[in-house]
């Protein structure tokens, strides 16, 4: 009968398979970390590519329309 009982209670984790599993947070800690520090890279960027980005249009809306005065409009 005793037998019976141990599908009843659960039995308690390895210590080896603690000390794993707390070695894949830290590890995926980390990686969340890198991805963050990456994405935020990223992100300043690509704002400060759309920014020159709107410079250089700005100066080439001010630029003598070349095309235009070959097709003479």
């Amino acid at each position: 009968m005793s037998h019976d009982l141990r599908w009843l209670a659960p039995t308690p984790p390895d210590p080896e398979y603690e000390i794993l599993q707390a070695g894949q947070y830290t590890w995926e800690f980390y990686e969340e970390v890198r991805y963050r520090q990456e994405f935020e890279r990223y992100c300043q960027w690509y704002y400060a590519t759309a920014a020159q980005h709107r410079q250089e249009h700005e100066k080439l809306k001010n630029d003598f329309n070349f095309m235009g005065w070959f097709r003479r409009q």
